[in-house]
């Protein structure tokens, strides 16, 4: 059924030229990595995927736990966003603890995004991340054989940007998830409502357990806000 609905997606975009730039964003404790599945999907339908590894993720050899403020977490992201050009854009696709890096892009660097999703992900607006916003991502790093910066999570601090509520934003909410609930996804929707929502029967780590589905979900996401 997924594979059906990423190809029923891709076929909509065939006769395009215009391929958007998807910019992954991992969660706590992941990297890169965490989007192969996905990569390859997008990669051999010929758009353009990055995936960056945030301080102390991934394959950055810096360890994490003196990774101590969010600044210095999200900085890759930030820098990778500050290299382009001044007329490309790109989409951001976060997960997880990911979305608090989409909020932090959004407010600075609104003008070179074209769309933001939040994957089964942390979806702030303004303020200080409180411990309930990272609770279940502090207790899966804690599952994990690599560490999280959980310190530098808790500095995270939000000031809206100028153009902020000009990039639109996508929310992909997953059915099954036992880490970030439904119920949990739902609060954060209502408090930071996004351009549009879409429902995903899958679990946390839909980049696994359902990537044509989820590309398909992407794909469309796209779509609708005139990136394709």
């Amino acid at each position: 059924m997924g594979e059906e609905f990423a190809e029923e997606m891709e076929m909509k975009v065939k006769t395009t030229l215009k391929k958007p730039h998807f910019v992954m964003i991992h969660g706590i404790s992941g990297g890169g990595w965490c989007w192969y599945k996905i990569r390859c999907l997008m990669e051999n339908s010929g758009y353009k995927v990055s995936c960056i590894d945030l301080k102390g993720s991934g394959i950055d050899q810096i360890d994490p736990n003196t990774v101590l403020s969010f600044k210095e977490y999200n900085n890759p992201l930030l820098q990778f966003l500050s290299s382009l050009n001044d007329n490309e854009k790109v989409i951001l696709v976060g997960h997880s603890a990911g979305g608090l890096s989409l909020t932090d892009a959004i407010h600075k660097f609104a003008k070179k995004i074209s769309l933001a999703v939040y994957v089964a992900a942390t979806m702030l607006k303004t303020g200080y991340v409180t411990k309930e916003d990272i609770k279940d991502d502090s207790t899966l790093a804690a599952m994990l054989l690599r560490p999280g910066p959980i310190q530098a999570l808790k500095s995270a601090y939000f000031e809206e940007g100028e153009d902020a509520d000009g990039v639109p934003r996508i929310y992909i909410k997953t059915t099954h998830d036992h880490v970030i609930k439904p119920q949990q996804q739902h609060a954060m929707i209502k408090k930071w409502p996004p351009t549009d929502v879409y429902v995903l029967e899958s679990d946390h780590s839909p980049f696994f357990s359902a990537p044509f589905t989820l590309f398909g979900l992407l794909v469309k996401a796209a779509i609708s806000a005139g990136c394709i």
